[in-house]
């Protein structure tokens, strides 16, 4: 990689960090911008968290920088704590009841995957999981295998834009706009995408969509969004109800008790909160812009995907997917079949690198994360450490000549 930002970012030099999935790494100047926020709250916390004197007027500017990155109006994205809750809000305010399905794919986050147990059982929904077909080389099988398990009975379809656990990048738009034209709600677990793939939600027409900040748009712990579509925002209701709920409508246009949409106020103001995570994400966006990110993102993709064959080429395992198809900056890499827990923590005690190793449907995986603070010279000795780890494990091949 050409560009390493190493220098601005907080991480321990002594590990070899290849996990920016699981929960990002924030920039030192968008960390400092946090702790300034935080050490504003703690000088004088009634004025900070008071809404009349401030807060609301900070968190519309953080919601107005971040719907602009979304390309959505600010009344449509609303603060939660991660993705997880957002889902969450959207998933359990949806009128659903006994016999209606809700499809989905065997690719979904654990944590979800438990939601929608959840919400199945409370409702007597019934989850319809389909399988993605592997290696993913297509959108049009990706859609028809989608598609072939809808119903007359199907009321949501609930898909991850990228992929927990396999790391690739789902061709979703015309599933949702399927969905939309049968009239089933969308979903989307965008946990993944926000700084990692270009967003424009307004014209992916999801119905409801939550992703992180604190991933790959490099913001705190703590910061990710909901967003509903206008029409739908009178169907959401809060986990928690608190100063921010309205017993009027939340119709496009009517104004929350705090001034924001009825539909942010509800799911924002809820009493004693930290929202320094939040208010710093226009830093994170800022920081984006002044280090040309997006071109850093693209340098990151080629470095994993170079890794990634070499990765298959040392154990001739093929990829899960062709390039197009996996997350711009993470790899989901088949590896020789192993006690994960073991190679992970080896890997860690031995060779200093994070890098998350499990098991996956008989798949065994070493999920690799690029980010701009990485090198090089850190792939080559993942490689290497996988390759005294594992080769062992692998059948004898014979050797090539010269």
């Amino acid at each position: 990689m050409t560009t390493n930002l190493t220098q601005h970012f907080l991480l321990d030099p002594k590990v070899v960090f290849l996990n920016h999935g699981s929960f990002g790494a924030c920039p030192r100047p968008v960390f400092e911008e946090y702790q300034r926020w935080q050490a504003k709250l703690e000088r004088q916390p009634v004025e900070f968290l008071d809404s009349r004197r401030g807060l609301e007027a900070n968190l519309r500017v953080a919601r107005t920088a971040l719907a602009a990155e979304l390309r959505t109006a600010p009344d449509n994205v609303a603060q939660v704590s991660n993705a997880t809750t957002g889902l969450n809000i959207a998933l359990q305010s949806l009128p659903l009841k006994a016999g209606d399905e809700i499809l989905t794919t065997n690719h979904e986050y654990s944590a979800l995957e438990k939601t929608l147990l959840f919400i199945a059982r409370r409702t007597g929904a019934k989850i319809v999981q389909v399988t993605v077909p592997l290696p993913l080389t297509s959108a049009d099988a990706f859609h028809d295998a989608v598609r072939a398990g809808i119903t007359p009975r199907t009321r949501v379809l609930f898909l991850s834009h990228i992929t927990s656990p396999t790391a690739l990048l789902f061709p979703i738009e015309t599933l949702v706009a399927e969905a939309r034209a049968q009239g089933i709600w969308s979903v989307i677990d965008g946990a993944h995408s926000p700084g990692h793939t270009p967003l424009d939600l307004d014209a992916l027409g999801a119905d409801f969509y939550s992703g992180n900040c604190h991933k790959w748009m490099m913001s705190p712990k703590g910061s990710a969004f909901l967003y509903v579509r206008p029409e739908l925002q009178a169907m959401i209701d809060p986990l928690v109800i608190s100063h921010g709920w309205t017993a009027d409508n939340k119709e496009p246009g009517v104004r929350g008790p705090f001034g924001a949409s009825a539909f942010v106020d509800e799911i924002e103001m809820q009493g004693t909160r930290d929202p320094s995570p939040w208010l710093a994400v226009p830093a994170a966006l800022e920081f984006r812009r002044a280090h040309d990110w997006w071109r850093v993102a693209a340098e990151c993709g080629r470095l994993a995907q170079e890794t990634a064959a070499r990765v298959s080429d040392l154990f001739g395992l093929p990829p899960l997917s062709s390039p197009e198809f996996s997350a711009p900056q993470m790899v989901a890499m088949p590896i020789p079949a192993c006690d994960p827990l073991a190679i992970h923590d080896e890997l860690y005690r031995d060779y200093g690198i994070e890098i998350p190793v499990f098991e996956w449907q008989g798949h065994h995986i070493a999920r690799l994360s690029c980010q701009g603070y990485n090198t090089r010279e850190q792939m080559d000795l993942l490689v290497r450490a996988l390759g005294d780890l594992l080769a062992q494990r692998q059948p004898r091949r014979k050797q090539s000549q010269g």
